[in-house]
This record gives structure tokens, sequence and C-alpha cells, in this order.
């Protein structure tokens, strides 16, 4: 201490204080905040809380709004999203295999037709009268390319003079015999409209006679077995056509050439052992 101290404390009266040395900004510690962070930490967080003092109402209330939402508990793993009520009447939903087939399915929506003008339906009328008038002119054309039948007969056949012919299609046969006669046409003893009712099976065993124009100049009697109505018709026809040859053999070009001398053989294929029909087999098992 120095002397005027000394004197001071002798007389009774303190000290005098020294003034304090200045602390330099640089070495000043940093304040911190209420958990130990520094305050440039809190900074943004008082920014954030005025700016939510300074936002309109209009942002409180959308941030009101966000709010409850965020509050509300998290949905459970196996929730798909928020349950709506469903009424207590409601029917079940109905499974898919009890559903028809087809039910999924929108129903096509038909247009309703519109009504055509006069000029749409004139140009349609003029198409279809168009369209008749070719193919009119086409069957002529095919007409006459086609060699019209001889209709008058080149052999008189006598009633005495029989000639006899086998005829064969499929599975059926017929025996025709043919006479000169006024042109009766019996098969197993019957008229040939009571035997074949269809008018078709009727034209096909005549097509020989009416191709050859001895339609009306023989008698014909068939005794024919085997077979369906179909089959039994075409024997007949087959059986004629290899008796007019028999009888006018010039007639043989033309009635080939119509196809009536020609054999069709296709019958039903016989079953073999082991098979269930001709062809098909059991299925195969492995085990």
């Amino acid at each position: 201490m120095g002397d005027e101290e000394r004197r001071e404390e002798a007389a009774g009266r303190e000290p005098a204080e020294t003034p304090a040395e200045p602390v330099e900004p640089e070495a000043a510690a940093e304040p911190e905040g209420e958990a130990g962070e520094p305050a440039e930490a809190q900074a943004p967080a008082e920014e954030r809380a005025t700016a939510e003092e300074e936002a309109p109402a209009g942002g409180r209330a959308a941030a009101g709004d966000e709010g409850p939402a965020a509050e509300e508990p998290p949905a459970a793993a196996g929730d798909a999203g928020p349950r709506r009520a469903e009424p207590a009447d409601a029917e079940p939903p109905a499974k898919a295999k009890d559903l028809p087939p087809g039910a999924e399915l929108e129903p096509i929506a038909i247009e309703p037709e519109r009504e055509l003008s006069a000029e749409e339906r004139a140009r349609r009328e003029a198409e279809a009268e168009e369209r008749a008038r070719r193919e009119a002119e086409a069957t002529a054309e095919a007409r006459e390319e086609e060699p019209a039948p001889r209709r008058e007969p080149r052999v008189r056949l006598d009633p005495a003079q029989r000639i006899q012919a086998t005829g064969k299609r499929k599975s059926s046969v017929a025996r025709v015999l043919l006479r000169g006669g006024s042109g009766a046409f019996t098969v197993n003893g019957r008229d040939l409209e009571e035997y074949f009712p269809r008018a078709y099976h009727v034209t096909l065993a005549r097509q020989a006679l009416a191709a050859s124009g001895y339609e009306g100049s023989v008698d014909v009697r068939v005794r024919v077995h085997g077979g369906g109505v179909s089959g039994q018709a075409g024997a007949i026809r087959h059986g004629i056509a290899r008796a007019l040859t028999e009888m006018d053999p010039e007639l043989r070009g033309e009635l080939k050439r119509r196809g009536f001398l020609t054999r069709d053989a296709r019958q039903k294929e016989r079953r073999k052992a082991g098979l269930k029909k001709a062809r098909k087999r059991p299925q195969f098992s492995k085990r």
C-alpha cells in the first residue's frame, strides 16, 4: 500500500476504489441460452415468433386448421384410410363367384337408327338395283356358257327291252331298271315323291333324266338300301346315269362333265381296337 492509503486507514476511512480495467469485446464470453445453446441458435426461433405475431389473421386461421389434423393419432398399420360410415341397411358386397359372367361389363349403348334423307334413300335404292342387275347379267352369262340339255331323246327304248345298272354313293346301293314307257318312277315299290318327301331329293334323283331329255320317255324302277336319304338319292342318280350311257353312249361326255357318273366313295370310317371312335383316342394319363 502507499502512504496515502495507510493514512486514510488510520483515519478510519475506506480506501478509494481503483478503476476496473476495460474488457475487450473480442474476449467477452458469448451469452448462452436457456439450454446452454448460444444466442445465435435462439435467434431464428425469436424471428419465427415475431413473424407469427405479424402474420395476418388468414394465415393464423390456416395454421389453426392444420393444427387439429396434426394432433390426430396416426392410423393403424392395417387401416388403408379413413373409414366411412355405412348405413345399417346396406347390402354386403357380392363375391365375384356369385356374380353372373359378364356382370362387370358395361352395357353397350345402341344408338337409335337415324332417319335417312330422301337423297340418301334414293342413292341406296339405285345401288341395290345396280347390284341386282349385275348379278342377273352374271347369271345369264353362266347359263349361256353352259350347254342346254338335249330335250328330244335320240334312242327310243322298247317296252320289252330292259337296261340294268347299279349306282352307289357313300354306303347306299341302288339297282336301277330302265324300260320304255311314259316316265313312271318308283323306288322300293313306292312313288318317288312318296319315298323322298323333300323336293331337293326328288330333283337330285331325276337330274340325269332331265339333263339327257329321257325324263318322259322311260320308266324307272329302283331298289335301294343302305345309307341315309341323301345318300340314297345320290345313288339313284348315279345308277340312272350309268343306265343311260349303256342305252345311248353319246350321253357319256355330257353326264361325265356334270359329275353324274362320278362315284362318291365317302363312308364312315370303322372304329379301331383301343379307340373310342375311328380316330378318337382315350385321354392319356401319365400316372
